[in-house]
């Protein structure tokens, strides 16, 4: 044993080394930052990488970027995280099902699939159409070009149908056997145009502050443990937050238009338009294009802006216009009817030079002082020292957080990315203000304990007790209207009998709701009788169906085939996303985002 101590030794610290090493290089001790090996979830054992995880939201981000000619709040670039985050555990997901069901793809099935089945984005390519439609042979053409093959689209073609040729497959198996009976199809048909036309009486329940507390500890506990899941909730933080505003005034809105006067003095000197605009314009995305903002029809603009647009002659400029994105210039291009084709030079108001420097010289002290704190005391310290306002906002998990009506850029996203309580996040700014939030408390999202949704708790408790006390009145009316009328049981109890109708199985109802079982008795209850009590989750109900209308059969028959496609489209999508459901909730998904973030965060600080 003696003379094997060396080599057990000499494993121990190859152990530990080896396994401290991994350790920091995971970045989940906080020390150094995430590596290229470190796996940001493992969806049944398989890993996802971090740095496939960021590079495909990378990606996204910058697709939307482009698209919205601007950069992206930490709200929108998290909602993009998640959005690629969940591309990739189900691409995880259908890559096991596919090797679990032995699906594969065949490179004659590639090349099939690339010369008779082109993408959606090659069917509306211009340069492969002829007279506004697809044309086959200069698809065929181009897929035999020397361009294509130097561009590298072959090699993109069959990727593309490496993935979604196996994915077909799949959906073939799962949904390929869905088939929908005429007797369905008329069910489906008639829901949507038998109609009924009621009298009701609705009995409504108040629950008052006496019925919520007369609501027992024992209630409460057997409604909580029978509706545990209706209490899974996002996440909630609430948060501490100043402003310090950057809004305009009456005189920045003047400055403005002197400027957009300006420009239009510069383009009636000579000037042309679309130069201008590509220099001056605050609107990123028309301005690169002279301020085009194309062709179409009367609505699609704010109706200050529209009014002047159309009282525009052709290549006549307008004086500055204003609405509330700022002060333009318009020239219309081209008029037919009621479509014009009209560009746009826009400057958005904003603060003068001297009032923003003043403003960001009070955001610099604020940040110094303040941001990134880890001592709430700094915030408030901050806060008093520049004679701000704080206020206390909630903001819950995935959706951005508000103060007086206002986005505010950032603030959720920061709070539920691996804050602690007491800590003040960066400085964050929009075209409105600048603002600093400190976390004053975070209740974690999922199934809530019965102590935090206690109060939800005793308001259903107490509701479905209004309920039931409810039920026996109405069946007093109920009685009463079978020796008499609904009219004059209603009036003997004081209450109102309401008309609603025709409608819909389908049809949301004002004082019915949306496929209700009120909506369902009026289409059970033999015309001219009065039912028995009604109960729904809002209110109980008394009614009468006055009027029934069966659907017409022949107009059904003439549509049959065009709804047998649709419906069947729509079962086949609904049971493939039910398939994709149950494979995400059977799935083992060790999702280590939120702890990277902390340590990252850590390793920051």
């Amino acid at each position: 044993m003696r003379s094997a101590a060396k080599y057990i030794w000499l494993l121990m610290f190859v152990a530990f080394v080896g396994g401290f090493l991994l350790a920091e290089t995971s970045g989940l001790l906080g020390r150094s930052p995430v590596s290229t090996s470190t796996a940001v979830a493992k969806v049944n054992g398989d890993e996802i990488s971090y740095l496939a995880w960021q590079n495909t939201a990378a990606s996204l981000a910058q697709q939307q970027e482009q698209r919205s000619g601007r950069g992206l709040t930490m709200d929108e670039r998290r909602q993009i995280d998640e959005q690629a985050f969940d591309e990739m555990v189900n691409e995880r997901l259908l890559q096991q099902e596919y090797k679990r069901r032995r699906i594969r793809v065949t490179n004659a099935e590639i090349i099939e699939a690339a010369r008779y089945a082109p993408p959606p984005q090659f069917l509306q390519a211009p340069e492969l159409q002829t007279d506004g439609q697809f044309d086959p042979a200069k698809y065929q053409r181009f897929l035999t070009s020397p361009g294509a093959r130097q561009q590298g689209l072959l090699a993109q073609l069959e990727g593309y149908y490496r993935a979604e040729i196996p994915k077909e497959k799949l959906f073939t198996q799962v949904a390929g056997d869905v088939y929908v009976s005429d007797t369905r199809l008329w069910q489906i048909w008639r829901d949507g145009h038998d109609s009924a036309t009621v009298s009701l009486v609705a009995f409504r329940p108040s629950v008052t502050k006496e019925a919520r507390a007369a609501v027992s500890a024992a209630e409460l506990q057997r409604y909580y443990t029978a509706h545990r899941q209706e209490y899974d909730r996002r996440g909630r933080a609430v948060l501490s937050i100043v402003e310090i505003s950057r809004r305009p005034t009456a005189a920045d809105s003047l400055e403005t238009r002197r400027n957009v006067e300006a420009l239009r003095g510069e383009i009636v000197k000579g000037a042309k338009f679309e130069e201008v605009a590509r220099r001056e314009s605050d609107d990123s995305v028309s301005g690169k294009d002279g301020g085009d903002l194309q062709r179409g029809p009367k609505g699609r603009f704010v109706k200050a802006f529209e009014d002047v647009a159309f009282r525009l002659k052709v290549g006549e400029l307008s004086q500055p216009v204003p609405t509330q994105f700022g002060w333009h210039l318009l020239r219309v291009d081209e008029r037919k009817g009621d479509t014009i084709a009209v560009r746009h030079i826009l400057k958005i108001i904003r603060q003068g030079d001297s009032a923003a420097t003043a403003t960001d010289r009070l955001a610099d002290s604020l940040a110094r002082d303040a941001a990134s704190a880890e001592s709430p005391g700094k915030f408030d310290t901050a806060a008093t020292k520049l004679s701000l306002l704080v206020s206390r906002i909630e903001a819950s998990e995935g959706a951005p957080a508000e103060y007086l009506g206002r986005v505010v850029p950032s603030a959720s996203a920061w709070a539920f990315s691996g804050a602690r309580v007491g800590e003040s996040s960066d400085l964050f700014d929009d075209e409105q203000g600048y603002y600093l939030v400190r976390l004053d408390s975070l209740l974690e999202g999922g199934v809530q304990p019965l102590s935090a949704v206690e109060n939800d708790v005793r308001e259903a408790v107490a509701r479905e007790q209004a309920l039931d006390s409810l039920v026996v009145r109405a069946r007093s009316l109920t009685d009463a209207a079978a020796r008499s009328t609904l009219e004059a049981a209603a009036a003997a109890q004081g209450v109102k009998v309401q008309k609603e109708g025709p409608f819909a199985r389908s049809t949301t109802v004002a004082s019915l709701g949306f496929v209700s079982e009120a909506i369902g008795a009026a289409f059970s209850v033999p015309p001219g009788t009065v039912s028995a009590p009604i109960r729904t989750d809002a209110a109980v109900y008394v009614l009468r169906t006055d009027r029934r209308v069966n659907a017409d059969r022949k107009a059904w028959e003439v549509q049959l085939a065009a709804q047998r496609t649709q419906v069947t489209r729509g079962m086949r999508d609904q049971r493939i996303r039910l398939f994709m459901e149950g494979l995400r909730k059977t799935a083992k998904i060790d999702d280590r985002r939120k702890d990277i973030q902390a340590s990252q965060r850590r390793a920051v600080s």
